[in-house]
């Protein structure tokens, strides 16, 4: 089952305000070269290039559904490529800057990857990511939960989705020990106001549902998503309800000592 922007792009508004967020910590200058790790559809990487016009883009996303509208926003400045982080890292490449928004999350052991993207940063390159801090987020955890039960652990031969998303404490050490300075790191909610249970459903179902319903056959992903709607029910009893949905905002600059 593969991204659907459409049911990603629902949210539109409510994943953008992070991106905002992220791009304000952004010092930037002139002929910074940039990469965009997991642009999704490229809106944001072509705001971002707006943002810096002396700047050269790069946006990486291993999804060709979501990179499909990419092709008409690119410029002598932006283009876009399919191919994952991981790859993209094993290339000879330096960049000055590296910018990840609502990516990274999806990607394997944080505490080697990080120093790793730190690595292809120029003396006093700027690193900014944001990710969902998915430890920590309600939905998510119901839909582990639920996964971890049977029949749906029989189902899904055991498979659950283990976050790759450290603490705070851990970034914020990991960024300086490879040299990164003037470290802000951050955890900031950002509230989700639901009338109705469906709201709630269709945000995590653009995302975090997607793997688990990947690896399901149609007759057991309607058994599973009908028991997932029936906790997100009993877990917000209360309509409207508020989903305090958290991530962590990081940025800095790598040191030019050495």
């Amino acid at each position: 089952m593969p991204w659907n922007p459409e049911v990603y792009n629902q949210f539109k508004d409510i994943r953008f305000a992070p991106f905002f967020d992220l791009a304000d910590l952004i010092e930037g200058e002139n002929g910074m070269k940039a990469v965009d790790l997991g642009c999704g559809t490229g809106e944001q990487t072509a705001l971002l290039s707006e943002k810096f016009p002396d700047a050269t883009f790069l946006g990486i996303d291993a999804s060709a559904e979501m990179l499909a509208r990419s092709a008409s926003l690119e410029t002598g400045r932006l283009r876009f490529e399919q191919v994952s982080t991981e790859d993209l890292l094993n290339r000879k490449e330096q960049w000055d800057l590296i910018f990840s928004n609502a990516a990274l999350q999806w990607s394997d052991d944080h505490a080697t990857l990080f120093p790793k993207i730190i690595s292809k940063l120029n003396p006093g390159g700027r690193l900014a990511i944001q990710m969902p801090y998915q430890p920590g987020n309600l939905l998510n955890r119901i839909l582990r939960d639920l996964a971890a039960e049977e029949p749906f652990r029989t189902d899904l031969d055991g498979w659950n989705l283990t976050s790759s998303v450290l603490t705070l404490d851990e970034y914020a050490r990991l960024l300086f020990e490879n040299g990164i300075e003037n470290i802000n790191i951050f955890q900031k909610v950002y509230p989700i106001v639901a009338e109705d249970h469906g709201t709630l459903y269709n945000f995590i179902s653009g995302s975090a549902l997607i793997p688990y319903l990947e690896k399901l056959t149609h007759q057991q992903q309607e058994i599973f998503t009908n028991e997932f709607r029936k906790r997100i029910a009993r877990a917000f009893p209360k309509l409207p309800a508020l989903y305090s949905f958290k991530r962590i905002l990081m940025y800095g600059r790598k040191s030019t000592a050495g």
